[in-house]
């Protein structure tokens, strides 16, 4: 074997460990296991993980691009903390982008497609009867609803958004929050109208409909924060408060 085969089969191997490695890392951090706010200390990673520093560092940069880790000064790399106000910043964002997608999605879903999205709906129905209601499908990837509405749109730019920048720093606060804000009956209701939408190739009606399913979201954790800190008020824009569409 050549010297440049044997360092493109070394770079492939690097290259792999990383990508499982940031997916492990990703794993514990929206899991709880790697909790919001530690400090990442890549000595003890690299041995809790049995791997050397360089692919630890590349897969810390990922996840620093996909916003799960942040470099504050004079502290380092650490798991970003998701407070209320960033979380109603992030489903405002996430109300108008899948709402498009939905819409988009209306046309450019071929009948496999939505013959899949009524499969994983009924799976998430059988779920909710086996744990009387009391938690949704724990969702991720091709397993999530909104995830494959949103590669249905065909659009790169919205699927880079959506499932790149902001997937799992939903994911992390869905599973992390789920006992303080769940609505579970409910919200697969609401997929079940979005579904038949989509099946009716009605993209207006897809759109509202997800737009009002994501500001219920919203609003859910907006009660949720008056809760537990009633003295405090979440500064969001008028605009952005108000359920589009109800």
């Amino acid at each position: 074997m050549s010297q440049a085969a044997t360092l493109n089969g070394t770079s492939d191997k690097q290259n792999l460990l990383s990508q499982n490695l940031s997916d492990t890392l990703i794993e514990a951090i929206v899991s709880g296991q790697i909790a919001q706010g530690k400090k990442i200390s890549e000595p003890e990673l690299a041995r809790h993980y049995g791997v050397s520093r360089g692919p630890l560092r590349e897969a810390i940069l990922k996840l620093q691009g996909m916003g799960l880790v942040e470099r504050v000064p004079h502290v380092g790399a650490r798991v970003v903390q998701l407070n209320p106000q960033q979380l109603i910043d992030i489903y405002s964002v996430r109300e108008a982008l899948e709402g498009m997608a939905c819409r988009l999605a209306a046309t450019q879903l071929s009948s496999q497609q939505l013959s899949e999205l009524k499969n994983l709906l009924e799976h998430h129905q059988q779920y909710l009867q086996q744990h009387q209601g009391k938690a949704y499908f724990e969702q991720h990837g091709d397993f999530d609803f909104h995830y494959l509405i949103i590669k249905g749109s065909n659009n790169q730019y919205l699927v880079n958004l959506l499932c790149d920048e902001l997937y799992h720093l939903l994911r992390m606060y869905r599973y992390q929050a789920s006992k303080q804000v769940s609505r579970p009956e409910r919200a697969l209701q609401e997929h079940w109208a979005i579904w038949q939408a989509l099946a009716d190739r009605d993209g207006e009606l897809a759109e509202l409909l997800m737009r009002r399913h994501i500001a219920r979201a919203r609003k859910a954790i907006e009660q949720q924060h008056q809760q537990t800190f009633p003295d405090q008020s979440l500064e969001a824009n008028a605009s952005t408060r108000q359920p589009q569409g109800v």
